[in-house]
């Protein structure tokens, strides 16, 4: 009996004395670095706007870690990598490019406070010539946001070689949820070429606007209880009108490539990220899995938001090159597809009346991409400074990013300085 008390009496004492030392320490507790980081992070998002309207260096952090941020589908990989040889090239760090404060090579550019550049991959004949990551890691996988458009487009591509969609028919013709709204009687083309006439305009600033409210179905406008919650519904009751007939006009618009998406998700059966896996990703020995922002209901933001590492972004875009056997054993994407994307563009489309599109050597936009060149570049940009160029004809590919300094945006752009790299580069007749 006296062992049994004495053994209460100790026990007692013992919780007495952790519960003191959990009362005087608790206020000490710290999860981890990264979870406090992430956390914090999290609480300066905009709660009463658009998440994404943040600069400086919290948008850095979104941008390479928006899987902590919003739920996510994966895009899947398969089978072993596909190395891609280091063949570095000195010629490029060394190339001088234009900055506000002078010439400036363009490694130490990118290093620079001008900059405000994330990564920039470049893989020439299937090997990579240059790769810089000045405010990322490697394994890290950074927002795609336009950038993922071509995506869609491509895999609209890859269906019409296999005879399963025909963009010269209406998309109605495969979706006939679209009957009765704008979408009814717009051909395929015209969708992929952002030429549909239809009133729906990219905009994220009236929230009344037909794209706003899209944007806010979907997932990355400012979503209200009186903001619609389907974004398939949406867009099957449009009827917002047309302010040109459709063919004549490009028109930016995430709209359109929802539109591609679902015409992918039913064609295949499959949602658009696991026919993207089952198509593509899979099959290109990709070093890590993908994924699409997916913050309501597990519909993936296709429009724009695509998470990848560079290095796979950039073995996607050899795919349009005729180094496309560094990362497939087979064509994924035809021969008669990439000359239709350098050929079959109408330049009339980037003419509105009266304002003349005047940039050297452009001749069009086709299926998705922003511009095509004269000399082979097939450009599509994405969101704070990103971009992927594939040039079948001199066999490169280019991947970047970057984001905004601040609210002025005073960073110096990187877009352009990577176009006037390229060219600088090929005028001199340097070796990549």
């Amino acid at each position: 009996m006296f062992n049994h008390i004495v053994n209460k009496k100790i026990q007692h004492c013992f919780y007495a004395t952790l519960l003191l030392f959990v009362q005087n320490t608790s206020a000490d507790v710290s999860v981890n670095t990264e979870v406090d980081t992430t956390r914090e992070q999290i609480k300066k998002l905009p709660t009463d706007d658009i998440w994404w309207t943040v600069n400086g260096e919290d948008m850095l952090w979104n941008f390479k870690n928006l899987n902590k941020i919003f739920p996510t589908n994966t895009v899947y990989r398969n089978g072993p990598v596909k190395d891609l040889r280091l063949n570095v090239s000195t010629s490029i760090a060394k190339t001088n490019i234009s900055t506000p404060s002078g010439p400036m090579t363009f490694e130490r550019f990118l290093h620079s406070d001008l900059s405000t550049a994330i990564s920039v991959v470049i893989v020439h004949k299937g090997e990579i010539v240059y790769e810089k990551y000045p405010r990322m890691k490697p394994h890290e996988k950074p927002v795609f946001w336009s950038v993922a458009k071509v995506f869609t487009a491509t895999l609209v591509a890859i269906l019409e070689e296999q005879n399963k969609v025909d963009t010269t028919l209406p998309i109605d013709f495969y979706l006939p949820e679209l009957k009765g709204s704008d979408f009814e009687g717009i051909l395929i083309q015209n969708i992929l070429d952002m030429a549909t006439g239809i009133k729906c305009s990219e905009e994220y600033v009236d929230k009344q606007a037909c794209y706003y409210v899209y944007s806010s179905a979907i997932g990355d406008g400012f979503w209200t209880t009186e903001s619609p919650d389907n974004p398939y519904e949406f867009v099957a009751k449009l009827k917002v009108g047309q302010f040109a007939e459709q063919g004549q006009q490009y028109d930016y618009s995430g709209v359109n490539t929802f539109i591609l998406g679902w015409l992918v998700e039913k064609t295949t059966g499959l949602q658009f990220q696991d026919a993207l896996s089952e198509m593509i990703w899979t099959k290109i020995g990709v070093e890590a899995d993908g994924a699409f922002f997916a913050p309501r209901y597990g519909v993936p933001v296709i429009h724009g938001g695509f998470l990848a590492r560079p290095r796979d972004v950039a073995r996607f875009g050899l795919l349009f090159t005729p180094s496309f056997n560094k990362v497939s054993d087979k064509r994924l994407i035809s021969e008669k597809y990439i000359n239709k994307l350098l050929h079959s563009g109408r330049s009339s489309l980037m003419i509105k009346p009266g304002r003349p599109v005047f940039i050297p050597g452009l001749k069009h936009n086709i299926d998705q991409w922003d511009m095509v060149f004269e000399n082979g570049n097939i450009y599509k940009g994405g969101w704070a400074g990103q971009g992927l160029i594939v040039n079948p004809i001199e066999d490169y590919v280019v991947v970047w990013n970057s984001y905004f300094k601040d609210k002025q945006q005073s960073e110096t752009k990187l877009t352009p300085v990577i176009f006037e790299l390229m060219d600088s580069i090929y005028k001199n007749n340097n070796d990549l």
